[in-house]
């Protein structure tokens, strides 16, 4: 089952640069890393590119568990407080050999399809 992020969550992505990946390592331990993303708009996915991608861990724990959650948030206002997150779980492949967002990124891509999304504070 694929989810649809709503409007304003895409908005709330694009007005985003950083965000945290979690992986499954091989020996079933979890593995989270910052990444710079983008929301492909024509795929409704989350692309994330790099510089040697391909040799990152995050890109090998998908060749054993394609299961990943993705999670972007921020504090919108301290005064009063206002949280915003977005957390996105779903299936993530890792892709060789493709033009990424970023010109000189090596040719490697994850890219997360998007099953289940839980936000606050964006709507």
């Amino acid at each position: 089952m694929i989810a649809t992020l709503s409007p304003a969550q895409i908005e709330y992505l694009r007005s985003q640069r950083l965000g945290r990946l979690a992986t499954i390592r091989p020996d079933g331990s979890p593995q989270n890393n910052p990444v710079g993303f983008r929301y492909n708009e024509a795929l409704g996915t989350i692309d994330i590119a790099g510089y040697n991608m391909g040799a990152s861990q995050k890109f090998r724990n998908l060749d054993k568990e394609e299961r990943v959650a993705f999670v972007v948030d921020d504090i919108k206002s301290v005064d009063p407080w206002e949280v915003r997150c977005l957390e996105i779980r779903g299936t993530a492949q890792a892709l060789r050999d493709i033009d990424t967002y970023i010109q000189s990124a090596s040719r490697e891509l994850i890219r997360i399809t998007p099953a289940r999304v839980l936000a606050f504070g964006i709507e």
